[in-house]
């Protein structure tokens, strides 16, 4: 009797420590994981900023989207690179640097999501997206950009805007 209780808590210490072990090599991956996706980030932002068209591009998954600012601009990546080619070729782009930034996973490791704040020429903007690890490199699966905007002025930019989308409304509700 005593010596299947000793066995027990054995067992239960040796599970115990197993568990440590494996989530303490979960949050290293993790940790790992989140560094290289910031690296990542920040590197698709640089390569806006320097209108370096096949860097940036090279950023987005084949199948992968881009949803702006503009309620208009939700564009899979082949439209977004022919939107987006006469910026390029101008070296008239976006130079986006972020402030705070976020970034979470999918249980098996192979997706990631993220939302920061960026400093931008709209001032504070958020860019968030979905990345999936793709022959051992993360690609934007889709980006998101979005011009944040104060509490206190949404009454203002409301106003402003509502002329403009009406319309839009009206069309997306037939």
């Amino acid at each position: 009797m005593k010596k299947n209780r000793i066995f027990k808590i054995t067992l239960l210490l040796f599970f115990g420590i197993i568990s440590l072990e494996l989530s303490a090599q979960k949050k290293g991956f993790y940790e790992k994981e989140k560094a290289e996706i910031s690296t990542m980030l920040d590197a698709f932002n640089v390569a806006a900023a320097k209108a370096d068209y096949k860097t940036y591009f090279d950023f987005y998954a084949d199948e992968s989207s881009f949803i702006g600012t503009d309620a208009t601009e939700v564009w899979d990546k082949k439209q977004f690179m022919v939107w987006a080619k006469p910026y390029f070729d101008k070296k008239k782009t976006w130079d986006f640097k972020s402030l705070k930034r976020n970034i979470f996973f999918s249980k098996d490791g192979k997706m990631a999501w993220f939302d920061e704040l960026l400093d931008t020429q709209m001032k504070i903007c958020r860019g968030s997206g979905v990345l999936e690890k793709i022959n051992g490199q993360w690609k934007v699966k889709q980006y998101v950009l979005s011009v944040t905007v104060p509490n206190e002025v949404v009454d203002k930019i409301v106003e402003i805007k509502t002329p403009i989308e009406e319309a839009m409304i009206q069309k997306l509700k037939n």
